[in-house]
């Protein structure tokens, strides 16, 4: 549930970022990850933040003597109404899938690749340009090292996994052999 909340925040988010040409969307990332930054740091605004019992008078007095003079107003604006909704708890996640959402509006795709070893500079790069080409996007690349998939390589892919180690293959052979 919180999951899609944030999304739809984030969502929201975008949509205002959009209509305006002239607010760039990486500065609204960098502003919403100093508020958590502040947050995080600091055990007391993290305990008015979370806590039910402060009233949202006291958290929006806070938010503005911290954030109102060092954010964009778009997102000082977006954290006042977080606030007037209860839903400042979920910053981190909407920072998250806004941070996705900018990627998307950039046709930046995130893969997760696992090989069995590290690969070298120009494997990795082979295997990014190939998957630029097939997917016809640019790609953010996270490289994972796992022995035990003994050779191969893992994509995850938005959320779709293809598996093409040796593990995965044994696994699959062996899976068939029992079944015969």
């Amino acid at each position: 549930m919180t999951d899609l909340a944030a999304k739809r925040w984030a969502k929201a988010l975008m949509d205002l970022a959009i209509d305006d040409e002239g607010i760039s969307k990486d500065d609204i990332l960098d502003d919403l990850r100093e508020v958590i930054e502040n947050i995080n740091s600091s055990s007391e605004l993290k305990n008015v933040i979370n806590n039910p019992s402060v009233s949202l008078e006291e958290k929006q007095v806070v938010l503005c003597k911290l954030f109102q003079s060092k954010l964009m107003p778009i997102v000082y604006n977006f954290l006042y109404v977080l606030n007037l909704k209860k839903r400042l708890n979920l910053i981190n996640d909407i920072a998250d899938e806004f941070e996705k959402e900018i990627e998307n509006f950039k046709n930046i795709v995130r893969v997760d690749i696992t090989s069995a070893y590290d690969l070298i500079d120009i494997e990795k790069e082979d295997i990014k340009n190939k998957i630029k080409l097939k997917l016809n996007k640019d790609v953010k690349i996270s490289w994972k090292v796992n022995p035990d998939i003994i050779a191969g390589l893992v994509f995850n892919i938005n959320d779709t996994v293809v598996d093409n180690s040796v593990k995965h293959k044994l696994d699959k052979l062996s899976k068939n052999i029992i079944k015969a």
